[in-house]
């Protein structure tokens, strides 16, 4: 993780916490409706594991999260990959949203690895 560019690990920050932020707009529009949203908070709280371990990796800021959370954090991260795969082949060549895909992609795939090596 520390041959990661300075870039690179801004970009997967900043990734991150766009998405947190769209899935908290997303949910409290999901609550207004009375829609369930388990589904969308068990995401929600898998970014934002993934998140910290990505700041506490790079800027050593500490987390509170145990193994268990880890490794059921990892477990949602993963299964969103086929999902950002699958719209990134959609987009257009050179897109905004293929940028902002291939971010997001990068940077599940940064998180995932820094919990793998948090819990050994």
């Amino acid at each position: 993780m520390d041959s990661v560019t300075e870039t690179v690990r801004t970009e997967s920050i900043q990734s991150f916490q766009s998405t947190i932020r769209k899935m908290e707009k997303g949910l409290a529009q999901m609550k207004e409706k009375g829609a369930h949203t388990t589904l969308i908070e068990k995401r929600l709280h898998a970014m934002r594991i993934g998140l910290a371990v990505l700041e506490s990796t790079w800027n050593r800021q500490p987390y509170p999260y145990g193994k268990e959370a880890l490794s059921k954090a990892r477990d949602v991260l993963r299964g969103l990959i086929p999902s950002v795969e699958k719209a990134y082949a959609n987009s257009k060549t050179g897109s905004p949203q293929r940028t902002l895909l291939e971010r997001r992609l990068k940077s599940l795939e940064l998180a995932i690895r820094a919990i793998d090596e948090h819990c050994g």
